[in-house]
């Protein structure tokens, strides 16, 4: 998998600043103030870091944007960058100002400056979480350079930035998922990625078809009867806490969506290979709990299934069993997430009885029209538990937002024919898929649907993400885990 860029943490040392040839980074505040080692470096380059300071440029500078000075004079450096941070700057801009830095990092790395900063290591997450690249498939890219952050106090700031590691290898553990092509990224291949990390601790189980027909999985079965991949389900559990049930993930794993018989337009269809980014975000939600040794008890699954449409494949208008008992009317086959979770769901209540239970999905395109690309839509039965997660996602700067999910959505869903239907069609699209979900959740179980199709795979880069897959969620779910969950 992508390792975070490499960050190590020494003494200030001007005479290493001065001979670097990578990229300088200092910060400045609004009144654009400069420490004493700054102000060493301003000498060394005639008074230019002043006059950069001074300059109309970095006054229109928003908190956590920069400046560059390139091939800075009296400086063997590429360039030097300048942060607009403020001395009590709020973890968001800290990150935000990182992520500027990830956002430039080259091939001979980079010096930040952390004199006068006091949150340097949400600076160096920031960095870290910026500082991503996916290029297994292409030819020619090379490494970033690493990172030195100088302080007068190394050995505590390490201290303070060592958490952030867990979290951002299990972020890139879920972007690596979301960005694999799914010739690569097959059921086999993303069980086998989850099987292997049984070596950080956690116990992970792979069910196959013939044991999901025996559950009665047939709403799950049924979304991957056309593809020559065979469905799964994967258990992964971590117990770190004491007696307690479990608080449960669910993840809805399609690692590549065509609309089945409904047939989605070839324009774009390229980027279902995202499909899968319920799970992956699950998966690194585990990833990060078993490197961090969490101390709580989460067991994470996922329904992992291809949706094609060969002379196998389910048809609009069949009706399936799903594992409750509930007999479900097909009406789009392109409405297939919802069936994978609902089997995914009662399993998970049924053999775990979990205390909580979240569910992520990139269930629909009517999610985006409601939220564009900045929030994830939330849909619960519980209104502690929801605000739990929305005080979490706020925490973590990840946008999320709670939706309505009233009874009077469930009449869009009745069938004719079986107890339910899959699709209510275009009206309220995502509240009649959580209507739908809502039903395969047992009354007493604090639940929640996170619906992530609009920052799963944005259209272009956010603050902390390069275009491409964000792992939108996990540090929500973590930061959940830790604040709700743990003892």
């Amino acid at each position: 998998m992508t390792q975070p860029v490499e960050i190590a943490f020494k003494e200030i040392d001007i005479d290493a600043l001065s001979a670097f040839e990578g990229r300088i980074v200092l910060s400045a505040g609004e009144e654009g103030k400069l420490g004493p080692t700054g102000r060493k470096l301003d000498r060394l380059m005639k008074g230019a870091l002043r006059r950069a300071l001074a300059s109309s440029s970095f006054a229109k500078l928003s908190p956590g944007e920069s400046l560059d000075l390139g091939w800075p004079v009296g400086l063997a450096a590429e360039a030097v960058q300048i942060l607009r941070l403020e001395r009590r700057a709020d973890q968001a801009q800290a990150r935000k100002a990182g992520g500027a830095v990830g956002a430039k990092l080259g091939e001979r790395g980079a010096i930040m400056l952390a004199e006068g900063v006091n949150r340097a290591a949400d600076v160096a997450f920031g960095l870290a979480l910026r500082a991503y690249q996916f290029n297994y498939h292409t030819s020619g890219n090379s490494a970033f350079g690493p990172v030195t952050v100088m302080s007068a106090t190394p050995e505590e700031l390490a201290a303070q930035a060592a958490p952030h590691a867990a979290l951002a290898e299990g972020v890139f553990f879920t972007r690596d998922l979301v960005n694999e092509p799914a010739n690569i990224l097959t059921t086999d291949d993303f069980a086998a990625r989850l099987a292997a990390m049984h070596e950080l601790g956690l116990q992970v189980e792979i069910l196959e078809e013939e044991q999901l027909k025996e559950l009665g999985m047939g709403a799950l079965l049924g979304v991957g009867q056309g593809s020559e991949s065979p469905s799964k389900v994967v258990v992964m559990q971590w117990n770190g806490g004491g007696d307690e049930a479990p608080f449960a993930l669910v993840g809805k794993g399609v690692v590549f969506d065509t609309g089945g018989i409904s047939l989605k337009p070839g324009a774009g269809m390229e980027d279902m290979t995202m499909d899968m980014g319920g799970a992956g975000v699950v998966s690194g939600v585990m990833r990060t709990l078993a490197l961090r040794k969490a101390k709580a008890n989460v067991v994470g699954l996922v329904g992992l299934v291809e949706n094609m449409p060969d002379g196998k494949a389910q048809r609009p208008g069949d009706i399936v069993k799903s594992m409750k008992g509930d007999t479900i009317e097909v009406i789009n086959t392109d409405a297939e997430g919802r069936l994978v979770l609902a089997d995914v769901l009662w399993y998970a209540q049924e053999r775990f009885k979990p205390r909580a239970m979240v569910n992520l999905a990139t269930l629909t395109g009517a999610v985006i029209v409601a939220l564009g690309h900045e929030n994830a839509g939330l849909f619960a039965n519980d209104d502690k538990f929801v605000g739990d997660i929305l005080k979490a996602a706020k925490s973590e700067g990840e946008g999320a937002w709670h939706m309505p999910l009233q009874p009077a959505y469930d009449s869009l869903i009745k069938s004719r024919l079986a107890d339910v239907k899959n699709t209510g069609g275009r009206p309220a699209g995502s509240i009649t898929a959580a209507a739908f979900l809502k039903r395969f959740v047992k009354d007493d179980v604090p639940w929640c649907h996170i619906d992530i199709a609009g920052v799963a795979l944005p259209p272009g880069a956010t603050d902390l993400a390069p275009k491409g897959a964000t792992g939108w969620g996990v540090m929500t779910l973590d930061r959940l885990i830790r604040d709700t969950f743990e003892g």
